[in-house]
């Protein structure tokens, strides 16, 4: 009895689900139906509404340009000289026919200061002044009214009034505006100006010309709306609110268009998917099976990283909480160890992602065979990794082991047939048999791996109670910092001089200083870093800029230095926005120097390379700061276009000494000099270090022997006055 029940459960359910699948299709297909017909309804009434207001901006735009048009020949000493002297023959020319070919004016007339036809132009063609008399009656409130604002006065732009009228029954548009001396030497006096009076026709040429300037439909001006159904009508009223004519058109409709031409194609889909009913039931059957394949598969997935085979971090999380809840007081305490692989960016950058997969997972092989059988190792995500480890022997055994990855680590990776060198970062933090959150303990392991970042990389970092506090206070300095930044008026820009061999102040370096309300004056090296960090350091290099660029701006010739950040380097519309930065505050492109460091070179070098170029072939000056630091200072004069180096402070606080400090200078300016390069020494202090940099050859000097950082206002006195000589 078991099989015929199971069979028949299975028509039963069949029946249901096919039931259902054309209840689901039959409501679908009304609902799309009517959907189509509202559709269409709403498009058909956009459309009808977008036309409306074209027609309604050609309509207004009207009464607009023609007064603009007359001012081309209104405002003119020769129109004024005509009109006194009755040259009608430059009447002819340059009103009657120019007005009617070149602005479709089709008649034009010339009054008197006493209203008086001096002149009248119809379809481009010369009439005895006479035949204004027709007109005068319809115009006489817009000559009155011109009359009036004369007399009132008026600047540059003479007055006009332009209204809509009926002459001989038809529709126009009439304008009327004074004839007025262009360079001032004609005087006239007020309210009595010879009237240039322009006449359009709403007639078929104007429509033509309204349709092709405005995109407006094919349409008609009348007097009487059309009893057609279908037809629209905008009416023109003039400046009384009064209805002259009417606008009529047949709108465009392209809903009803959409459905003519979409019905048959709808109708076949329809019975296409009628057609796939069916199949769709039997696809149905096949899916669930899949579907529990797909799930067995997908858990596999959702534990396990793909690139590796490692746990990921799902479970990971699970592991750590069931060791945690599964100790006792008499099992060894679980070391939490959180990796971060040091400079993997660049070489993911430079060899490519194929690539970086490669290092990932030779990384990883590494690590497994430094690791012990009961040890956890999961891969996070990225270049991140974690271990749970077993102390037995206590925290110098977790030491010793966090040492040998570091050790592993370092050494080089064979990468698609190139040596690829990475580090690795550690935090670890020891779970007591008290400590059972594991987001805790995670938080531990994740300030001690900041902590060896911080420290230098490539190193391991206990988590102790005191990171606590100095991640209190970076989120303070966090939350202190974007504030100022919303009120900057704390944060300002101090200016150090730049000088020469001489008495002469060359420029300057811009430096930025936080003067907090409560805590008083913040250094750089405690807040610079935690931007770097936030993401903040893109707003405060901005405002340095900013201020750097003002400052330029009102001392040209003097070379103004900013230090740019990684961030704003690799960011691929910096150069953008420093081209605008310059050009809205006036600064000269060669008075900028723009100061960056070797590790934004190593960090992102296609970036950094491309942007430079870009800043150097607009004039803006490139130095290499903190120079003889770095990893390799010496290649980076030959492969990037540098125009300055800065040897670094340490160098010039040991001239003089026991110390190589003379000859490593000495190198460093001949071949900077070799290489046509120029030299800025940092951190002098002291007459002794100034006289040694002058022998060896170098063109600036920066330091508190000649300036401490300045005010906006004492640098501003120190650029207008020479620099007192150092003695």
């Amino acid at each position: 009895m078991l099989n015929p029940r199971r069979a028949k459960f299975r028509r039963t359910l069949s029946m249901l689900v096919l039931a259902a699948f054309v209840v689901v299709f039959a409501v679908a297909a009304i609902l799309l139906g009517g959907f189509l017909l509202w559709s269409a309804g709403q498009i058909d009434d956009n459309a009808v509404t977008r036309q409306s207001q074209r027609v309604v901006h050609a309509v207004q735009a009207l009464r607009v340009a023609t007064p603009r048009e007359q001012e081309s020949v209104a405002v003119w000493d020769d129109a004024v000289t005509a009109a006194r002297t009755g040259d009608n023959a430059w009447l002819a020319s340059n009103i009657g026919e120019w007005m009617f070919s070149y602005f479709g004016h089709d008649e034009s007339y010339v009054l008197g200061p006493d209203d008086t036809p001096l002149y009248a132009a119809v379809d481009g063609k010369t009439l005895k002044p006479e035949a204004f008399r027709s007109r005068r009656s319809a115009l006489a409130p817009l000559l009155e009214d011109l009359r009036k604002l004369t007399a009132a006065g008026y600047l540059d732009t003479p007055p006009s009034v332009a209204d809509y009228v009926l002459l001989d029954g038809r529709p126009v548009m009439a304008s009327v505006t004074p004839l007025i001396s262009d360079t001032g030497n004609l005087v006239q006096p007020a309210g009595r100006e010879a009237v240039l009076v322009s006449i359009v026709r709403l007639d078929l040429d104007f429509e033509m010309r309204m349709i092709d300037r405005y995109m407006t439909e094919v349409g008609r001006f009348t007097t009487v709306t059309s009893p057609a159904a279908g037809i629209d009508a905008f009416p023109v009223t003039n400046r009384a609110g009064r209805i002259v004519a009417f606008f009529e058109w047949l709108p465009d409709r392209p809903g009803q268009e959409l459905l003519q031409r979409t019905a048959p194609a709808l109708l076949v889909a329809f019975v296409f998917v009628s057609l796939l009913v069916s199949l769709l039931i039997y696809r149905l059957r096949r899916a669930l099976r899949a579907l529990e394949f797909k799930r067995i598969d997908a858990e596999r997935q959702a534990t396990e990283d793909a690139l590796t085979g490692l746990p990921n971090r799902l479970s990971f999380d699970r592991q750590f909480n069931g060791r945690l809840d599964a100790v006792t007081l008499r099992d060894p305490p679980t070391a939490l160890l959180m990796l971060d692989l040091d400079r993997f960016k660049q070489v993911n950058d430079t060899l490519g992602h194929h690539a970086g997969d490669e290092l990932i997972r030779a990384v990883a092989d590494r690590l497994r065979a430094v690791l012990g059988p009961t040890d956890v190792l999961a891969r996070l995500g990225g270049d991140e990794f974690a271990i749970l480890h077993s102390c037995y022997a206590g925290t110098i055994e977790v030491a010793a082991l966090a040492q040998r990855i570091v050790d592993t680590i370092a050494k080089p990776f064979r990468v698609q047939g190139s040596d690829a060198f990475v580090g690795v970062s550690i935090g670890i933090v020891v779970a007591t048999a008290s400590q059972r959150d594991s987001h805790e303990l995670s938080r531990q392991a994740d300030i001690a791996l900041y902590e060896a970042k911080s420290a230098g990389r490539n190193r391991a970092a206990f988590y102790e109670a005191a990171m606590d506090e100095q991640v209190q206070s970076r989120h303070v300095i966090e939350a202190e910092l974007r504030e100022a930044l919303r009120n900057p008026g704390p944060l300002w820009v101090a200016f150090q001089p730049l000088c020469g061999n001489g008495e002469e102040i060359v420029g300057a370096e811009a430096l930025l200083r936080w003067t907090h309300p409560k805590i008083g004056t913040i250094p750089p090296s405690r807040f610079i870093a935690i931007a770097e960090s936030t993401g903040l350091i893109e707003q405060l290099g901005e405002l340095v800029l900013r201020r750097a660029a003002e400052f330029g701006a009102r001392w040209p010739g003097r070379t103004i230095a900013v230090n740019i950040s990684p961030a704003q380097l690799r960011n691929p519309t910096f150069a953008e926005r420093v081209f605008a930065l310059l050009a809205e505050t006036g600064m000269r492109p060669a008075d900028l120097e723009i100061e960056i460091t070797e590790g934004i070179l190593l960090d992102d070098e296609s970036v950094a390379a491309s942007t430079i170029r870009r800043f150097r072939s607009a004039g803006i000056r490139i130095a290499l700061d903190d120079f003889g630091t770095g990893y390799s200072s010496l290649s980076y004069l030959k492969r990037y276009p540098v125009d300055r180096i800065k040897i670094d402070r340490s160098f010039v606080a040991q001239l003089s000494t026991a110390s190589a400090s003379d000859a490593i200078v000495q190198a460093m300016v001949t071949l900077a000099h070799a290489l046509d390069i120029e030299v800025t020494a940092e951190g002098v202090e002291t007459e002794e270090q100034f006289r040694a940099l002058i022998s060896m050859g170098c063109n600036t000097f920066q330091g508190y022997l000649f300036s401490q950082p300045l005010t906006l206002e004492n640098i501003d006195a120190r650029f207008a006055e020479p620099l007192p000589r150092v003695a």
